[in-house]
């Protein structure tokens, strides 16, 4: 059965666009696109969708709070934010209200396919640049399970460093940066780096 996309934008270039790509692959289907966040949400029922694209610039409800709403009705929807702006303070809230993951505007087809296939499969689709950002803003918080060092080694795959450049940095092995890296898959209970970087952002265990 095709996965069902929702795609809230204001702009119809754009929204038009991205509903092409998806029309045009297999195993997905446009189920609505709406310019406005209250069209979306009034409509929700119906549609039903799996996934929603939504932009976070919207008039009237943002996509912020738009997010926020879907995942009160479906917890189970899935919502991914379109945006050209990497505004930290924004990227911070679209992901504490539940979004997970981000698609910028002049992504190229592939890249806009592989995004909604990493978050239809579990995955938190988002640019190295955004995830580094929303690191960097979050604070750490006292009931993280994470020791200082394993926050130091995520800030560092958040910043895409290889693990050999977190070990010269941190003054360790690598191995030991391995080691770290697999206690925080296993403390966040996750199986990727994307994952990790979510579950740490959404809890607000980090601020740089």
């Amino acid at each position: 059965m095709d996965k069902r996309i929702t795609i809230v934008e204001d702009n119809s270039k754009i929204r038009e666009g991205f509903a092409a790509v998806i029309e045009n692959t297999d195993g997905y289907r446009v189920c609505g696109q709406y310019g406005n966040c209250e069209a979306a949400l009034k409509n929700l029922h119906v549609d039903l969708p799996d996934l929603v694209l939504m932009d976070i610039d919207l008039p009237g409800i943002d996509g912020i709070e738009g997010t926020l709403r879907i995942k009160k009705l479906y917890k189970d929807c899935i919502v991914l934010i379109i945006t050209v702006l990497e505004d930290s303070d924004k990227v911070f809230r679209s992901l504490c209200a539940g979004a997970g993951g981000y698609i910028v505007k002049n992504s190229d087809t592939h890249d806009i396919i592989k995004s909604i296939a990493e978050a239809l499969t579990g995955g938190a689709p988002m640019s190295l640049h955004i995830a580094k950002m929303v690191v960097q803003s979050f604070a750490r918080a006292q009931d993280s399970p994470l020791s200082g060092r394993e926050q130091e080694v995520l800030r560092g795959i958040a910043e895409g460093k290889s693990y050999s450049k977190i070990a010269l940095d941190l003054f360790i092995s690598k191995e030991t940066v391995r080691s770290h890296i697999k206690n925080i898959y296993q403390k966040l209970a996750v199986n990727s780096k994307a994952e990790a970087l979510k579950v740490a952002g959404h809890n607000k265990w980090f601020r740089g």
